[in-house]
């Protein structure tokens, strides 16, 4: 029997990769090319692809203008470890499209970012402790991997950690509170502020919406007290809107971390914020004992800056984000319609951009609601919507402004036939 290009690959990967993979997804997920809204394994078939690089690709894959941008800019040179006018230009207009933007600082990854604006906090205070949500993810740095999705939650305000090989010491530097209850973050804020450096929030924690004055609260308080609000933006921003989920939600943080979609499909991310903050990455401008030290091989590298640029300049254009929305609004009712008739205990949470089904009827406010959904029901879901054509994550539709009609239609018939399976079973 002769192997498939997908075997060939898995058992070549199996031997110099730490269980056949990257580590993002199994090892049989193995895609070869991606245009528009879809992409094709191996063998050649076609997905409707809701993964989209796990979000960057908002404007879809291969799309023209980001391509002749980093065509140009390869023959002229790839990196320099030094400012370019492209890196500039980018950071002109993050600073001009998001509300808390004074100054950014780039990095490579959404990781980087994070764990650099937890440091400013820390810098900016003179103060140890981070204050994050459970099941709030924001990278992998041992800071950020403390329940971020424990199996066993512990009580509030002590964290879990996710991985091995973190110092214990780590977790007498962070807090945990529960996302959308604004009565225990304000009691465990007051409680702790003394030592609290900052408060890290995704302000659409994973497929979670904030609850109506939440993200308001926190800002009250946080303010109130003088501790920097940081928003982890690395999957909303740009997204949501093109002034952030700041913009969206009508909250303006202290610090922003940005990531995914302002690099156009290169590695670049972002830290963004308050002027008097973001001086301590500047030694000229702080004492020797405030600097932050910070560098990066390929921090703002301009392959990487061109693509963000020709990226933003798609978003930009009138319309974009009624159109896309729109596609997502469409997606998510008809789901959720498909859902409801089959009597399925399940219900779609999101936004329009981002959004998946949780086969619970329970109500999800915070990480905790999200354990009461039924993972073998959506496993099962997911693998019948790979056999129908439909490429996703474990967790989440990512929609991109290159979704067209025929997408979604696809997409909904796949729906129909998925559910009428696993109804079966």
């Amino acid at each position: 029997m002769d192997t498939t290009p997908t075997q060939t690959l898995v058992e070549q990967a199996r031997r110099v990769l730490p269980g056949g993979s990257f580590g993002n997804l199994p090892a049989e997920m193995m895609i070869r090319e991606g245009k528009a809204g879809r992409v094709w394994d191996e063998e050649g078939r076609e997905y409707v692809d809701f993964l989209l690089g796990s979000g960057p690709m908002f404007i879809g894959h291969g799309h023209p203008e980001v391509t002749a941008a980093v065509q140009a800019q390869v023959p002229q040179g790839t990196t320099f470890f030094a400012n370019n006018r492209h890196g500039i230009q980018l950071a002109e207009e993050i600073v001009a499209a998001m509300a808390c933007a004074e100054q950014v600082r780039f990095v490579c990854t959404g990781t980087e970012a994070d764990l650099y604006a937890m440091r400013v906090a820390r810098a900016f205070r003179r103060k140890d402790k981070i204050l994050k949500f459970e099941g709030g993810y924001h990278g992998m740095s041992d800071f950020s991997l403390m329940s971020l999705a424990p199996k066993r939650p512990g009580n509030f305000p002590f964290p879990v950690p996710d991985s091995a090989g973190i110092p214990r010491a780590i977790q007498d530097t962070m807090l945990v509170a529960p996302f959308n209850d604004l009565e225990t973050v304000e009691s465990l804020i007051r409680e702790h502020q003394d030592d609290l450096a900052g408060v890290i929030v995704e302000p659409f924690q994973r497929l979670i919406p904030p609850a109506p004055g939440f993200l308001q609260g926190l800002r009250r308080i946080t303010a109130e007290l003088g501790i920097p609000l940081i928003f982890d933006e690395v999957v909303t921003g740009f997204r949501f809107s093109y002034g952030g989920a700041q913009e969206y939600y009508g909250v303006t943080p202290d610090l922003c971390t940005l990531g995914k979609i302002m690099g156009g499909g290169f590695a670049l991310a972002a830290v963004a914020g308050r002027a008097d903050m973001m001086a301590h990455f500047d030694r000229a401008a702080v004492a020797d004992e405030d600097f932050l030290m910070q560098v990066g091989t390929l921090s703002a590298a301009p392959v990487s800056a061109v693509a963000g640029l020709a990226t933003l300049e798609v978003l930009k254009r009138p319309g974009t984000y009624d159109r896309v929305f729109a596609t997502g609004r469409e997606l998510m009712g008809t789901l959720a319609e498909l859902l409801a008739s089959a009597g399925l205990p399940a219900q779609v949470l999101g936004e329009p951009v981002l959004f998946d089904v949780v086969f619970t009827r329970e109500p999800v406010r915070d990480y905790r609601g999200t354990l009461k959904g039924d993972t073998d029901m959506l496993k099962r879901f997911n693998a019948a919507l790979r056999k129908r054509g439909i490429m996703k994550g474990e967790s989440k539709y990512y929609v991109s402004t290159a979704h067209t009609e025929a997408d979604v239609k696809l997409t909904i018939a796949a729906w129909k036939d998925a559910i009428a399976e696993i109804t079966k079973a």
